[in-house]
């Protein structure tokens, strides 16, 4: 939690949020992802100052509970001083201990952000999803908490400005955009009509910017003018250095092919290079249209 102090910005969590996402398919399948297709409602987190503190939280932790599908479990909320926003204990359930941040007392617009990261924490214990340090498992909660639906709440805790700040989660706040983006073009949502805080739009879409980024690497059609170059190019000269690009290419018996990320999930998909070609993600069921 940046409490005053310095906001990180850009990208420097980009591959472990991609990596992210492509484990949530995996292990969730496409099926159980479309099924978070409605994001948590601002009012189903609303918590104003004349709410009795622990009762609202509760009643928060209910709501967020209900969104990822944690009908059996249960949280107790309390608050204590600390140096990180909140922390879950993480036992076998179904109560769940969750501490919070002293300084939620007098800003609990904020307590759902918090809650909902904790609450994604106990989602991915009980699916026996992690990854291999503490701070990739941080990044792969808030990238799930964000795709699932209740992210949105983390990047509108972000303010910022000439003499405070406050950012809740480990991503970014551009990265929090970025997922946020990916969300948005899969279930075709506008997250930014929820935001309360004028530095999370702008965050969001210097995020979505780069989200769609994704949409126009070669080899797809989206793809400009200096990247169908530079492809062509490459495509020439297989045998040459390719480390700054997202595509690689291979020959084999059948030929030469070409891999590359699909922008949805980021699973590497394969395919023939001879010419128009239409891929379907076999992860995420994306339908791609590639001149390869």
């Amino acid at each position: 939690m940046a409490d005053g102090g310095p906001v990180e910005h850009g990208f420097p969590h980009l591959e472990t949020v991609r990596e992210a996402v492509t484990a949530l398919y995996r292990r969730l399948s496409y099926d159980v992802v479309r099924t978070f297709s409605t994001s948590l409602a601002p009012a189903d987190v609303a918590f104003c100052d004349t709410d009795d503190l622990h009762l609202g939280a509760q009643r928060v932790a209910r709501e967020i509970l209900r969104h990822f599908r944690l009908p059996d479990a249960r949280l107790i909320v309390g608050f204590r001083e600390m140096t990180h926003a909140a922390n879950v204990e993480l036992a076998a359930g179904p109560e769940y201990f969750v501490e919070l941040n002293d300084r939620f007392r007098a800003h609990r617009r904020d307590i759902g952000a918090a809650l909902a990261h904790e609450v994604a924490h106990v989602y991915l214990h009980r699916l026996g999803l992690a990854f291999a340090t503490t701070a990739e498992n941080e990044i792969l909660t808030d990238t799930v908490t964000t795709y699932l639906g209740a992210g949105w709440l983390l990047l509108d805790a972000y303010r910022e400005d000439a003499v405070s700040s406050q950012k809740l989660g480990y991503l970014t706040p551009e990265e929090f955009g970025y997922v946020l983006a990916k969300r948005s073009v899969l279930f075709h949502e506008d997250p930014s009509v929820w935001f309360t805080s004028p530095q999370a739009y702008t965050a969001y879409v210097r995020g979505r910017d780069r989200a769609r980024l994704d949409e126009r690497q070669p080899p797809l059609t989206a793809a400009g003018w200096a990247g169908r170059r530079r492809y062509a190019h490459d495509r020439r000269h297989v045998s040459g250095v390719q480390a700054a690009v997202p595509y690689a290419f291979t020959s084999d018996g059948a030929g030469l092919r070409v891999s590359f990320p699909c922008p949805t999930c980021h699973q590497r998909i394969r395919v023939p290079v001879r010419g128009r070609v239409r891929a379907r993600c076999g992860l995420c069921r994306t339908v791609l249209e590639c001149d390869t």
